[in-house]
């Protein structure tokens, strides 16, 4: 199901730290999920809706991604590699790779630790409707108080509150998964910055950044518990 997105640049380069001694040996996106890496249900997901390129920001063990992925071909897909030499923060790998999307009028982002069945069609059908700068797929999760929520005006994103204890509930949450116009890349200045606590509530407070709440499946899998539950129940993508 094509939605006009040709590029997607997914992060891949963390060092999973909390999932140690599992990625001792192996890159945190490659651990296993119903017998295939993390990492590939993401490139999976994009396929399904149509995307043809992919960067994948690495770091940390970057060459176990390389050598399994090559050039993407066996997935149906071409990839590209940007490998980060010190850690630029998840904003500043999407500076680091912004030449791939500079002539892209939108693109997506996503986390390439988790594995979920975002609807992007959706996501797009929101993006477009709201000409926003960013739309993040947002999906609901019974405590929240790991995570922290948004806080929404209709479909737009007015502020994100940090994790605390009293979010002991029901809350809507960012997926790790956007929808991106170019402009984002103007608005991420040089050296280590987070998209989801620098560049996020920067369009937030022009007015520009939306959600769109999805039901489909969503996994973290960055500690041991977390992992855990993404083996037993991820089920896959639905046909």
């Amino acid at each position: 199901m094509p939605i006009g997105i040709k590029k997607a640049f997914i992060l891949a380069g963390g060092l999973g730290e909390r999932l140690r001694p599992l990625t001792l040996e192996t890159a945190k996106p490659m651990l296993p999920v119903l017998g295939k890496p993390i990492l590939q249900w993401n490139i999976e997901l994009c396929r399904k809706f149509g995307i043809e390129e992919i960067v994948l920001a690495v770091g940390y063990k970057h060459g176990q991604v390389e050598d399994y992925f090559k050039s993407g071909e066996g997935l149906g897909i071409k990839i590209f590699y940007n490998v980060e030499k010190g850690f630029l923060g998840t904003a500043g790998a999407l500076k680091f790779a912004g030449d791939f999307f500079r002539d892209e009028k939108k693109f997506i982002m996503m986390n390439g630790d988790e594995v979920k069945d975002v609807d992007f069609e959706a996501v797009n059908t929101a993006h477009e409707k709201n000409r926003a700068i960013g739309t993040i797929a947002l999906t609901k999760i019974e405590d929240a108080r790991d995570f922290g929520c948004v806080e929404l005006k209709g479909d737009r994103i007015t502020a994100f509150r940090e994790k605390d204890t009293s979010l002991n509930r029901p809350a809507l949450i960012n997926s790790g998964a956007y929808i991106l116009t170019n402009k984002v890349l103007g608005l991420i200045p040089e050296g280590k910055v987070s998209i989801e606590k620098e560049i996020f509530p920067k369009i937030a407070a022009m007015g520009k950044l939306f959600g769109r709440e999805f039901s489909g499946q969503w996994y973290p899998t960055d500690t041991f518990e977390r992992y855990e539950k993404a083996k037993k129940e991820w089920k896959g993508f639905k046909n």
